[in-house]
């Protein structure tokens, strides 16, 4: 119980042994254990979920090496290890998470665990990343609610080092449709990456600037898995008074440390959750229902900033024309005879011989 409660409050390994006295290859072994019974004990409880909100997000990691450090001798396993996060926006219930790279094949098996686990067809925010396109296509279809939200910390092609602390942008975020007619208003990754906050605190592998990073991809696996499942039944949130998962309907207690040692070193392995048909969600804007359960037609009554027709700018006037000063007046020739200077003098054609 003290190797446990140690991990989840993010100490290292090393640390663990030396406040609980129990070897750190033991400490290892435990932490892998309860890792692995993590994802057996999540795939039991967390399906079948009526979330109408979903917001993805991923959190920067990495194992043994950066990426920058890694060479082409260095095994696959070794470099960065992203995790990819889904939480219900309004029990912050964690939903799924997928630990790999940065690449749209991650991405799809994220987004295909997070569909398998759902009932009805929800509202989707995700950050700027390109791959949650296609993945959410794939996935749920071009009917459903998808918006990205990109935070607008830079102008141009300049980033300066304290970005994050520099003066807002107008607009500093922006929001962009991408399937269907969301919400803009309920989009957003702010409780989400409130939660990567958290995922930090309390995983010592994903601290920056020290050495409890990950070794072994298997570990660093693990440790998100414990993380995730210990926030879901054991956190309680502070808005919200109770942990995640009462909130989403899935326990009615608090569990202790106690009880989350025992279900995860008994949990059996299941199947994992498949995916099912989904039902469309009641809007809250007025609608009327779809004749054989095909949906609502909605009243989308002011279009999304992605939906408004972009306004042609006007073309500007041409500047005017500058007066041209009119031509002087032609000389008129004076009547009678006319005293010639010598610069004025021309030869007449009839005097030359043969003219």
């Amino acid at each position: 119980m003290r190797v446990l409660a140690a991990l989840l409050d993010g100490n290292s390994e090393r640390a663990v042994e030396r406040m609980t006295e129990v070897n750190r290859e033991t400490v290892g072994r435990l932490s892998l254990a309860f890792g692995r019974g993590a994802e057996r004990l999540h795939d039991r409880l967390v399906r079948d979920l009526r979330t109408q909100l979903i917001q993805v997000d991923e959190v920067f990691g990495y194992v043994g090496k950066k990426p920058a450090r890694v060479t082409k001798d260095d095994p696959e396993s070794i470099g960065e290890a992203y995790t990819f996060v889904a939480m219900d926006t309004l029990s912050r219930l964690v939903i799924a998470w997928r630990v790999g790279r940065r690449d749209q094949e991650t991405t799809d098996a994220f987004m295909a665990d997070v569909r398998a686990r759902l009932l009805v067809m929800p509202q989707i925010t995700s950050d700027g990343f390109a791959p949650y396109i296609s993945a959410v296509g794939a996935q749920f279809g071009p009917s459903v609610d998808f918006m990205q939200t990109v935070k607008n910390y830079r102008t141009g092609s300049y980033r300066g080092p304290d970005h994050r602390y520099e003066p807002p942008r107008d607009p500093f975020i922006t929001k962009t449709t991408i399937y269907g007619a969301p919400d803009a208003a309920r989009a957003s990754t702010a409780y989400v990456e409130r939660q990567n906050g958290t995922h930090r605190h309390q995983n010592g592998r994903m601290r920056r600037l020290c050495y409890a990073f990950s070794k072994k991809f298997e570990n660093h696996r693990a440790a998100a898995a414990l993380h995730y499942v210990a926030y879901n039944l054991c956190w309680v949130v502070k808005t919200l008074r109770v942990t995640p998962a009462m909130q989403a309907g899935i326990t009615d207690h608090v569990w202790t440390v106690d009880e989350l040692a025992d279900a995860l070193l008994t949990e059996p392995a299941s199947e994992a959750p498949k995916a099912q048909p989904l039902s469309h969600r009641e809007p809250s804007a007025p609608a009327r229902k779809l004749p054989s359960g095909r949906g609502w037609l909605r009243l989308v009554t002011e279009p999304t900033p992605a939906l408004k027709r972009p306004q042609r700018a006007p073309e500007p006037t041409p500047p005017a024309s500058p007066v041209q000063a009119a031509p002087p007046p032609a000389p008129v020739a004076p009547a009678g005879p006319v005293q010639l200077d010598l610069f004025s003098w021309k030869p007449d054609p009839s005097d030359t011989p043969g003219g």
